[in-house]
């Protein structure tokens, strides 16, 4: 019995830190290589919009955009979107299409960080039979036609982000010179307080063994 008792708690510590992994929300860090393109007067375009049947509730967020290029000519918004860049930028996919497009003068490099949230991320409902797609395309006229460092010649996706129905997310890559990497997040309080009292509780068992 004493030998098995060094593995439970092991085993009750591992738990709770995978527990505590698994929070919903997720960011990911993007940095592109706009080299190629230096000086080309484009634009840019985000979307994040809801699948074709019932969807759950999920937001996103753009954060941290920055880069040697500029923006011009102020952003076009439809839908669930607010703020601007290089701000924050926020969608919700309560509408069909929520999209951002803006002007954008390429520099040699561009980054951002793309932060996915809510209920459909943290507490998946088990009914809905949609998730969500996040998109992001690259283009090298000021009006959105002509897609640029990407190999989707049907959509002009740079990448996307899918949201599962398991709270789980996919990311799908068209763009050779784009990398896409999650970003370590920092503990959601309920997990730090699960963590705590998981601590405690095998401090308390072996002080019962000494005894």
């Amino acid at each position: 019995m004493r030998k098995r008792r060094p593995l439970f708690i092991a085993s009750f510590l591992c738990f709770c830190f995978v527990s505590v992994a698994s929070a919903g929300p997720i960011t990911y860090g993007v940095t592109v290589d706009t080299s190629s393109i230096f000086s080309t007067a484009g634009s840019l375009d985000f979307n994040f919009n809801p699948g074709p049947l019932v969807t759950q509730a999920a937001s996103l967020q753009i954060l941290s955009f920055s880069g040697d290029g500029s923006l011009a000519g102020g952003p076009s918004l439809i839908g669930d979107v607010t703020g601007a860049l290089p701000a924050t930028v926020t969608f919700d996919n309560g509408g069909g299409f929520n999209d951002y497009f803006e002007g954008f003068t390429y520099g040699s490099t561009l980054t951002f960080q793309v932060y996915l949230y809510g209920p459909a991320l943290s507490s998946p409902d088990g009914t809905s039979t949609s998730g969500s797609t996040f998109a992001f395309s690259m283009f090298s006229d000021s009006v959105g036609t002509i897609p640029v460092l990407t190999s989707d010649t049907i959509d002009g996706f740079a990448f996307t982000v899918d949201v599962n129905l398991d709270g789980t997310t996919t990311v799908t890559n068209f763009s050779p010179v784009t990398s896409i990497n999650p970003v370590s997040a920092v503990p959601e309080p309920g997990g730090v307080v699960l963590l705590g009292t998981a601590i405690a509780s095998v401090g308390t068992l072996l002080r019962r063994k000494r005894l």
